[in-house]
């Protein structure tokens, strides 16, 4: 499937995650977080480039393991990212959903 973001046909899967991280820059990122109801702020970016330097090292994501991250705690990370937060955060973000997200 393909998506329009910031004027680029993105490729994505069924459910609207990026299939090739490679498409990705923050302007996408932007959009995607529009579509999302989310506002991004520096701290969002924060985080959002915690989870793509995660992915970069093939490391699986969790809600736990980014709440022990000393980027965010879980509790502001559900505030940042209210509905769905590693689903939204990792959208957002261009990578693949993880395995831990339903």
């Amino acid at each position: 499937m393909e998506k329009m973001y910031a004027g680029k046909s993105i490729a994505v899967n069924e459910e609207g995650y990026l299939t090739d991280f490679k498409q990705w820059d923050e302007k996408v990122g932007e959009e995607i977080a529009v579509e999302s109801n989310v506002q991004l702020s520096p701290r969002h970016w924060e985080v959002i480039h915690y989870l793509q330097d995660e992915f970069r090292k093939e490391s699986p994501l969790s809600i736990r393991k980014i709440g022990k991250s000393g980027v965010v705690d879980i509790k502001e990370f559900y505030q940042l990212f209210p509905v769905g937060p590693l689903k939204t955060a990792t959208k957002i973000a261009g990578i693949p959903k993880p395995a831990s997200c339903i």
